[in-house]
């Protein structure tokens, strides 16, 4: 039961400007939403280049955050299966069409007309927030609000590269950050190698990937000890991608899994000769949220998690930029 008016929230006004803590008022969940009171949001690379004005057209102004967990407070007109108490997760596809050739071919992610939560609607750095109750996901038992926001964003990006990379068994990670250090525990208990790549001298990176199961781990300039089969770059750094073309062997695959990039440098044509595969991910699906999430507790994922107080959302999203944070930062109001 809300008993306040208003809320606490961190808002960007501008991009590339830091983010302003704010009173609003509280939300109403319209047809089809929950309102949610916010137990934990996780912090990601995405709302880092929504700051920094890398992606280009976010609602103004804005409450970020889109790996969130939240109690449903309310429930508006039309939704069903969700009751006030329930704890439910917000990830960042927050809404499609339904209706385009990509909704309709399993493909929602790739929907024209889809909205991005903490991008075109308010997201979870705020007491309260509203969601599209058919993009919302029941949180798996057994996990903290705070252990589970980042198998929001972090872990089910991390799950929809690797089954991107197919089924080989040497895998190369390039930025072992929150995404990086859920997608080692799934792939080691598939069976798989891991094998780290971090930026130059951050030993405290290497370290921390040995510690989460990699069998190798050095500066992402360096080349494995062995040919992979394939390579997922989180970080966003685009000439990373020559060097994973490199590391991998013929009819290797190599996956982009940011949603931001910068410039690709010129490659030989024989790094990618022979059969070798480039391929981006794009958003998440449903689907993926179902399967990630039915999954993590059986391995079970455990999430390594530096927590922050919501007003401290500038000093956290700084610590990730400059890789202060190992495994995951999350807010808690």
């Amino acid at each position: 039961m809300i008993h306040e008016s208003f809320m606490h929230a961190m808002v960007l006004e501008r991009p590339g400007g830091q983010l302003k803590a704010m009173k609003l008022p509280i939300p109403v969940a319209g047809v089809g939403e929950l309102l949610l009171k916010v137990q934990a949001c996780g912090i990601c690379r995405t709302d880092l280049h929504i700051l920094d004005g890398e992606l280009s057209e976010p609602k103004l102004p804005l409450i970020p955050g889109h790996q969130i967990v939240g109690v449903v407070e309310t429930v508006g007109k039309g939704v069903k299966g969700v009751h006030p108490g329930d704890l439910v997760g917000v990830p960042w596809l927050g809404g499609t069409c339904g209706t385009c050739r990509y909704c309709l071919s399993g493909r929602e992610n790739l929907c024209d007309q889809a909205l991005f939560t903490g991008y075109q609607r308010n997201g979870g750095f705020a007491e309260y927030c509203t969601a599209n109750a058919d993009f919302c996901f029941t949180i798996p038992d057994g996990y903290p609000a705070a252990q589970a926001a980042p198998l929001l964003c972090a872990g089910l990006i991390g799950y929809r590269s690797l089954r991107m990379a197919g089924n080989g068994k040497l895998l190369g990670i390039y930025g072992f950050g929150s995404a990086a250090h859920i997608v080692t525990q799934v792939a080691l208990w598939e069976g798989r190698e891991v094998y780290a790549f971090t930026r130059e001298g951050d030993t405290a990176g290497q370290s921390f990937a040995r510690e989460m199961g990699a069998c190798w781990a050095g500066a992402a300039t360096e080349l494995p000890p062995v040919l992979l089969d394939a390579a997922i770059i989180f970080a966003p750094a685009g000439e990373l991608l020559p060097l994973a073309l490199h590391a991998v062997g013929k009819g290797g695959t190599v996956v982009c899994g940011g949603i931001h990039m910068s410039p690709i440098p010129g490659f030989p044509y024989e790094l990618l000769w022979g059969e070798r595969k480039l391929i981006s991910v794009a958003n998440l699906t449903r689907l993926d949220g179902e399967e990630f999430l039915e999954l993590a507790p059986r391995i079970p994922v455990i999430t390594n998690v530096e927590v922050f107080p919501l007003e401290s959302a500038n000093e956290a999203l700084e610590a990730l930029r400059t890789g202060r944070i190992s495994g995951s930062g999350v807010l808690v109001p």
